[in-house]
C-alpha cells in the first residue's frame, strides 16, 4: 500500500462528504486536531493539496476529488475482503441493519424476511422503524444499511429505486357510512383520525385535503395504524389509512374500507448508501426488496 492508511482514506472521505473537519470528528469520535492531521499527513505523503477551505467550508481540490474516487473503490474492496474473511472464518452471511415505517414493518415485511431467512438462515437481521426523515437520515450516517421509506426522498450520497405504490383508503365505522364518492370535502364533516403530524404519510393525507381547499383539524393524532384502526371499530371517527394495513380485515363487520375519490397513493422506495459495501447479507436483502415492483 506504500504506506497509504486506509484509516486517513476514510477520513478524507469523511471530510469531503460533509464539507467540514468539525462533523468529521464528531462522526469518528475524535478531536478535530487529529482530523487534520490525518488529512495533512495523507497530502505530505502524496505531494499534493487534497482540501481547500472555502469560508467554513471544507472542499476537495481536483487532486483531492480524484483520490476519493480511488478511496471509495478501495473502501469497498477492503469491506468485501474483510466479509468474505468473516464468512470463510464463522460461516455467517452477514448481518442486515433495515429501517422502515411501523406500517410496512407489521405489514410488508414478515413474508420478505421469512423467504431471505428460509434462503439464509445464518443472517442477522435487525429492524428498526421511524419516520421517513429518521430512517433517511440513519442511512446517510450508516447507522442503518437499507431503507424501506415512503418517497418523496433526496440525498446525493444515496440511491433511490422506487418499488411499489400502496393506495391510501378511507375507513370508518358501520354506523358512519362513507358516501359512494369518499372526497376530501365529504371527509371534512366527519371526525377523522390521522396519523401524528411529521410523518410522510400524514403530510401526503394533509396536501390531498390541501388541493380540495380543505384545512382538516382532526379530533385525535395517532402514531400507530394498529390503535387508529382499533378507535374507528369502536366509532371514535373515521381516518385515511394505507390500504396495506386493511389486507386482513375482511372478517371485520365493525370497519367499512373504501377508495378516496380522487385515489391517493403514497410510493414506497429503497434507499442505500451509494458507496456501501453490497456484501451477501445486503445484497440479497436489496434485491428481495426491490421484487416488491
Amino acid at each position: 500500500m506504500h504506506n497509504l492508511s486506509l484509516d486517513s482514506l476514510r477520513t478524507l472521505l469523511d471530510v469531503i462528504e460533509l464539507g467540514s473537519f468539525s462533523a468529521t470528528a464528531e462522526r469518528q469520535g475524535l478531536s478535530q486536531p487529529a482530523v487534520s492531521q490525518q488529512v495533512r499527513q495523507l497530502e505530505k505523503r502524496l505531494g499534493v493539496s487534497l482540501i481547500e477551505r472555502i469560508g467554513r467550508k471544507a472542499r476537495p481540490t481536483a487532486a483531492g476529488a480524484e483520490l476519493a474516487g480511488y478511496a471509495s473503490q478501495i473502501n469497498v474492496l477492503v469491506s468485501t475482503a474483510l466479509d468474505s474473511m468473516a464468512r470463510h472464518a464463522t460461516g455467517a452471511v452477514g448481518r442486515v441493519r433495515l429501517g422502515t415505517g411501523a406500517t410496512a414493518c407489521i405489514f410488508l415485511l414478515p413474508p420478505i424476511l421469512r423467504r431471505l431467512r428460509q434462503r439464509l438462515p445464518t443472517l442477522e437481521i435487525i429492524a428498526t422503524t421511524g419516520n421517513t426523515a429518521d430512517i433517511v437520515k440513519a442511512v446517510e450516517e450508516n447507522t442503518i444499511d437499507i431503507g424501506l421509506v415512503t418517497l418523496p426522498v433526496a440525498g446525493r450520497m444515496l440511491e433511490i429505486t422506487p418499488v411499489m405504490d400502496d393506495e391510501l383508503v378511507a375507513i370508518a365505522p358501520p354506523e358512519t357510512p362513507l358516501p359512494a364518492r369518499v372526497t376530501a370535502a365529504a371527509l371534512s364533516t366527519l371526525p377523522m383520525l390521522l396519523f401524528e403530524p411529521g410523518g410522510a404519510t400524514r403530510h401526503i393525507a394533509d396536501e390531498w385535503f390541501a388541493r380540495s381547499g380543505v384545512a382538516l383539524r382532526p379530533v385525535m393524532s395517532l402514531g400507530s395504524v394498529e390503535a387508529i384502526k382499533e378507535l374507528v371499530g369502536a366509532g371514535l371517527g373515521c381516518a385515511i389509512l394505507p390500504s396495506m394495513a386493511m389486507r386482513n380485515v375482511g372478517d371485520r363487520s365493525d370497519l367499512v374500507v373504501r377508495s378516496l375519490s380522487p385515489k391517493l397513493y403514497r410510493k414506497l422506495a429503497v434507499v442505500i448508501r451509494r458507496d456501501k459495501p453490497l456484501y451477501r447479507g445486503v445484497r440479497e436483502t436489496m434485491k428481495a426488496l426491490k421484487q416488491l415492483r
